[in-house]
């Protein structure tokens, strides 16, 4: 559900009109709900209260460590993908022994400080990386956690950008080696194996995907089981889509209640690593109306954000609601709503049926996951702060950049001594 609403024709998060929020940080800027992050962290946790189970946010979706001290203040675990994700968590408050630390990459310096940490696990993701994981831990004469990430090659019908569970993907352990591997990991004095896990994709607006992921990795537990291999946990990811425009995602709870319905039976913990079906539509960007270009062929309202602010309209050809934060009554005209980037693809939206002036203000919803952690200083332009709302009271958790600090760690050179 979106954290926007109109009150006397101004567009409000919780009780702050947003015309007030762009007067005194400017645009573009993010905009976050307190109140709705809070209550979709809660929802999943209420969701799966009758079996054992962790909440683990999936840190990618959003970093900002204002929001995720708000969640390890309610005991959120967090799904990592980096040492720079970890360090973020844990600077946020967060207990390092509730990281899981996913992603195929893993470099030797990220494995040797969360082992430092003591985090809960690593989802090992190749026969490669458990060999490093191993020599590492032998060295430091300790013992990890591992979980094994599975590729269940099931299709989430997603967009092909954020299909993880395929076998052309690079994700995870083809199932049809999991067992052996788990023999392998039986006989080294280093790991200890203690789950599995599987994520399939991002954006999965229907159960199936979700059902089918966890007959496999039952069918998985079961067969470590008959030889003796007892496990912990059992990870199933996240992935849980939210609703841009016309997308009917299932319910926290209805789909909770169809996991639980297939895993009450089983004396194991359930990880579960939500981010988008959290922050999603808890965040909007906020923008400007520089300019209303009119063609024979097109009318264009550029705007102060561009695509290295938002990203997901150029990479996903993601379509987010686009609305006005003062609602007119005068005609309106459909518009693409473009941003200043030199480049095509630099666009928040198409074909919007908005009636606009220059200098108007737009909220373009549904941008709390991958907005600003996917933006990028391109065209050397300043990334936007970042304000949360909470109630009556707007907090500054990111203050936007300044032009000295685009070019602060670079270095002129001397060019007499060039050659």
């Amino acid at each position: 559900m979106s954290c926007l609403y109109y009150r006397d024709s101004h567009l409000y998060i919780e009780n702050i009109n947003l015309k007030d929020i762009a007067e005194e940080f400017g645009t573009p800027c993010y905009v976050y709900s307190r109140s709705a992050i809070e209550t979709n962290w809660r929802a999943f946790d209420e969701a799966f209260k009758t079996i054992s189970h962790h909440i683990c946010y999936a840190v990618k979706a959003n970093s900002n460590i204002a929001i995720l001290g708000l969640l390890a203040k309610l005991n959120s675990g967090f799904d990592i993908v980096s040492l720079g994700e970890m360090e973020r968590v844990i600077a946020a408050g967060g207990d390092p022994q509730k990281i899981v630390f996913s992603g195929v990459g893993k470099k030797q310096v990220e494995i040797e400080r969360a082992i430092e940490k003591k985090i809960h696990c690593f989802n090992v993701e190749s026969e490669p990386e458990l060999e490093r994981i191993q020599t590492i831990a032998s060295r430091l004469n300790t013992t990890v956690n591992i979980a094994l990430r599975i590729n269940p090659n099931i299709d989430p019908h997603t967009h092909s950008h954020i299909t993880t569970g395929l076998n052309e993907s690079k994700f995870g352990i083809d199932i049809n080696d999991v067992i052996s591997l788990a023999k392998k990991i039986s006989a080294l004095d280093s790991v200890q194996l203690i789950g599995i896990a599987s994520h399939i994709g991002s954006q999965i607006v229907h159960l199936d995907p979700f059902l089918k992921v966890i007959d496999r990795l039952l069918d998985v537990y079961k067969q470590l089981q008959q030889i003796g291999i007892n496990l912990q946990h059992i990870n199933i990811g996240g992935g849980l889509g939210i609703t841009y425009h016309d997308e009917h995602p299932p319910g926290i709870r209805e789909y909770a209640q169809a996991l639980q319905d297939k895993l009450h039976q089983q004396n194991i913990r359930v990880i579960i690593e939500p981010g988008r079906a959290i922050v999603g539509n808890a965040g909007i960007l906020l923008s400007r109306i520089e300019y209303l270009k009119h063609t024979q062929h097109k009318n264009f309202a550029i705007i102060d954000a561009g695509m290295n602010d938002l990203l997901r309209p150029a990479l996903y050809d993601a379509w987010q609601t686009i609305l006005p934060v003062e609602s007119r009554q005068t005609e309106k005209k459909l518009y693409d709503i473009a941003g200043p980037v030199c480049e095509s693809a630099d666009f928040l939206g198409k074909d919007r049926e908005l009636a606009l002036n220059p200098g108007d203000l737009l909220a373009i919803n549904s941008s709390g996951a991958y907005g600003f952690s996917m933006s990028s200083n391109y065209n050397s332009r300043c990334r936007p702060p970042e304000i949360l709302i909470d109630g009556d009271h707007a907090t500054l958790i990111r203050r936007r950049e300044t032009i000295d600090e685009l070019f602060a760690s670079e270095k002129t050179l001397d060019l007499a001594h060039c050659k």
